[in-house]
């Protein structure tokens, strides 16, 4: 199982990726909040051995606070340790993890402008929408004369 980030979550968390980012989110939301063998709550269970938390929390804090670098850590801690413990939350978050990976990782802009002098705007980036370029038509001096 590749490594789940802070970064990572952090950037879910915050919206990056937009449609597919927030897809991402929300499915981990949702495999978080699948039943837990043992149960997640902090402290110990009758045998004394330690609880660990489910991840809602963890989730919970950093969708209020994406920013925050300390809640993204404890998020991916939280899912480390619970994958480490539950064999079929592993699998599933491994799942989930490749398929957030490559939905935000998908889409990658390499532009290229060449050639000679350009005859208007030239927009690099990717994913725009509702722009306009309110532009005079030029006349080239050939058309002049």
């Amino acid at each position: 199982m590749d490594p789940i980030t802070a970064a990572g979550l952090a950037a879910l968390a915050g919206g990056l990726g937009g449609e597919a980012g927030r897809q991402a989110w929300q499915g981990l939301t949702a495999l978080v909040r699948r039943p837990v063998g043992r149960a997640a709550t902090q402290g110990t269970q009758d045998d004394a051995t330690p609880q660990t938390s489910s991840g809602e929390l963890e989730v919970t804090a950093l969708a209020g606070d994406p920013a925050d670098p300390m809640r993204a850590q404890a998020l991916a801690t939280a899912l480390g340790v619970r994958a480490a413990l539950d064999g079929e939350f592993r699998v599933l978050l491994d799942e989930w993890w490749q398929q957030a990976q490559t939905n935000s990782s998908g889409g990658d802009v390499h532009n290229s402008v060449s050639g000679g002098t350009q005859n208007g705007p030239v927009l690099q980036g990717r994913d725009f929408s509702s722009l306009t370029f309110n532009m005079t038509p030029t006349t080239s001096s050939s058309d002049r004369d």
